[in-house]
């Protein structure tokens, strides 16, 4: 039987090793403007629905209210300008650190599961002094950056085992088991979610996706009906099922989440008039803060949000069928199905679709590190966009 062996040499970027880090004037285009509109507006509303969801509950715990709403700012404003950074660089820059970059994150994944666990067994977070940060968002970025050079790179072979399988799921598996070994089971999710989706863009042949697809679903089925193998994620499991029977042991939030959804009501109670925030909802800062705005904006304020979401998604996919190059049009696409992930399984979580798995709402939910990659990646998206208007003309 013939050994198969992947010839790394076809991996090492050679058309984007002399691409400059920002291109001469006459070759630029111009950025998207309704892409950055719909940014900047899903950005302020966020930040507007952040301090309405967390006053109450910084004060509580903090004794000040703007306690998450300052450093949220911050962050939005560090975002904002490496946002703007990244809209004017040439994306083809980006390529040449792509095996690079990957092992960086591959980096910090094993120094946090190695150095960086709690007394709980989670290992989600690497601390610097004060300073604290995902190392997940970083493996989400370089999964999407790596996929999408792989693809663009070997373009004509994605349809071979070989070139459209192998390498990408060493890479994917390689993140994937270190992530869940954090027990950080909303960022496997996702990461496996963008890894198939690069795939598929890229061109990889359908039938090799019933394997993926197969050792996914047999992995959830075995889950649930032998909980008791993976006490952590089964006991998720357990409380998806009857949240109620688990009100003490984990099913309180889901609970609260779901009386903040129904009681929003049509039009909602008004900005600011959420009762589940007053230390109903736990931490309703975090990855359950759309029940606050279901609650305070009622279905049309919500629907009005998941709406700029989707516009924002669309967007972005328009941009990258725009692109004359396939590693920007990937590129864009990727970040922008990040975008359209985290969406979709936030809003399953928060109404009990799926299990709680701690996802976070783009431009919504508190965190630094999340924020700052993700206004990162609509840079990126811009960035492509300049040669998307180019192309158009």
């Amino acid at each position: 039987m013939k050994a198969i062996t992947i010839d790394l040499n076809s991996f090492i970027p050679v058309a984007a090793a002399k691409a400059p880090l920002f291109e001469p004037k006459h070759k630029r285009g111009k950025i998207d403007v309704t892409f950055l509109v719909l940014v900047l507006v899903l950005l302020v509303v966020g930040l507007v629905m952040l301090f309405s969801a967390s006053h109450a509950y910084a004060f509580y715990n903090e004794g000040n209210s703007f306690y998450f709403i300052e450093r949220q700012l911050f962050f939005a404003v560090v975002g904002t300008a490496a946002m703007l950074f990244a809209s004017q660089i040439n994306h083809k820059y980006i390529q040449k650190w792509a095996i690079l970059l990957f092992i960086f994150a591959v980096g910090l994944l094993l120094f946090a599961d190695i150095f960086m666990r709690d007394q709980y067994g989670f290992a989600r977070w690497i601390y610097i002094g004060n300073f604290s940060f995902q190392p997940s968002e970083v493996a989400k970025f370089a999964i999407i950056v790596l996929f999408a050079h792989f693809a663009a790179t070997n373009a004509e072979k994605m349809q071979t085992f070989k070139y459209g399988v192998m390498p990408f799921g060493i890479a994917l598996g390689t993140v994937a088991l270190l992530v869940i070994l954090s027990r950080h089971l909303s960022g496997t999710i996702i990461i496996g979610a963008l890894g198939i989706s690069m795939m598929w863009f890229g061109g990889t042949r359908f039938r090799y996706f019933g394997a993926l697809l197969g050792a996914g679903a047999a992995g959830v089925a075995l889950i649930i009906i032998f909980p008791q193998f993976m006490a952590y994620t089964g006991d998720r499991v357990q409380v998806w099922l009857d949240p109620y029977s688990y009100y003490h042991e984990g099913g309180f939030q889901t609970i609260q989440s779901l009386i903040a959804i129904g009681s929003g009501g049509l039009w909602g109670a008004g900005l600011g008039n959420s009762r589940q925030k007053y230390l109903y909802i736990p931490e309703p800062q975090n990855d359950f803060i759309f029940p606050v705005v279901c609650e305070e904006l009622g279905f049309i304020g919500a629907s009005a949000i998941i709406l700029l979401f989707a516009l924002l998604v669309a967007r972005g996919y328009i941009i990258a069928m725009r692109c004359p190059d396939k590693f920007g049009a990937l590129l864009a696409a990727g970040c922008v199905t990040h975008i359209g992930l985290q969406v979709l399984l936030n809003i399953a979580v928060v109404t009990n679709t799926i299990p709680n798995t701690g996802i976070s709402l783009p431009f919504f939910s508190y965190g630094g590190t999340a924020l700052m990659m993700t206004l990162g990646e609509m840079g990126i998206v811009l960035s492509v966009s300049k040669k998307s208007s180019i192309q158009k003309s």
